[in-house]
């Protein structure tokens, strides 16, 4: 059963389609992989999934009902969370408050303090951030950061994740662990759509891949699929697949 559906969405941003005419689907429980160039449209596709931006035209449904032109904060707690590419903590504010605010940001219902500082505790444990709860944001190192991101957006309570290049910047050892963690999002149940740059993680995490080439969908199918497709070998894969990143 699809979670999430996009028909014919379109986002123009004056003369230019950043999204053009994308028919997208995502089945509950799976791993999406959504990849392309650098100014394919992928961030944006995110930003209308979100409702940070209001297609131009087409329409997208999340489980069922017609999501497109609904606040973000609405889309939120219908069970939409996202991290972003550029990582957006309050970099002021410590570790644990952090995730404390998604825990009460994300539910429809009163949470008590006490419920809320429990969640907030255990997602740090379950993202290996139970160490440094005290820290202010902004003294993480990148890898951290991402991952407290990660752990916020999960303390909104999520059905579906979206996953804006967590793995940009990082390290190999820091690549492993961040698949890792992915994984174990997975395990939860939580359906996921990953935008990454980093061909290992998207072959061997997602169940399909989607294919974005300036603002249109060029491919869609298995990791193998589009792996030996010969049009998104020459737009995409030819250069990132032999650089193994």
């Amino acid at each position: 059963m699809s979670i999430l559906e996009g028909k014919e969405v379109t986002r123009y941003f004056g003369g230019l389609a950043a999204v053009s005419e994308v028919d997208f689907f995502v089945e509950q429980g799976e791993v999406l992989g959504l990849i392309g160039p650098n100014g394919a449209g992928k961030t944006t596709l995110f930003n209308l999934i979100s409702a940070a931006l209001t297609p131009t035209s087409g329409t997208i449904t999340f489980k069922g009902e017609n999501i497109t032109g609904v606040k973000p904060y609405k889309v939120c707690r219908m069970g939409v969370a996202r991290t972003f590419q550029t990582v957006k903590t309050f970099a002021n504010m410590a570790v644990f408050q952090n995730v404390l605010l998604g825990s009460y940001f994300g539910s429809t219902n009163t949470v008590s303090s006490t419920d809320a500082m429990g969640e907030a505790a255990e997602l740090l444990e379950f993202v290996g951030l139970s160490a440094v709860k005290e820290t202010t944001a902004k003294d993480l190192t990148l890898a951290n950061q991402k991952r407290l991101e990660v752990a916020r957006a999960l303390a909104t309570k999520p059905e579906l994740l979206l996953l804006d290049e967590i793995m940009e910047g990082l390290n190999a050892t820091e690549i492993a662990q961040a698949m890792e963690l992915i994984t174990r999002i997975r395990d939860r149940g939580i359906t996921i759509i990953m935008i990454e740059h980093v061909m290992k993680a998207i072959m061997n995490l997602c169940d399909r891949i989607l294919v974005l080439h300036h603002g249109e969908k060029i491919a869609e199918g298995t990791p193998q699929e589009v792996a030996t497709s010969k049009k998104v070998i020459s737009v995409y894969l030819g250069e990132k697949a032999h650089a193994g990143s």
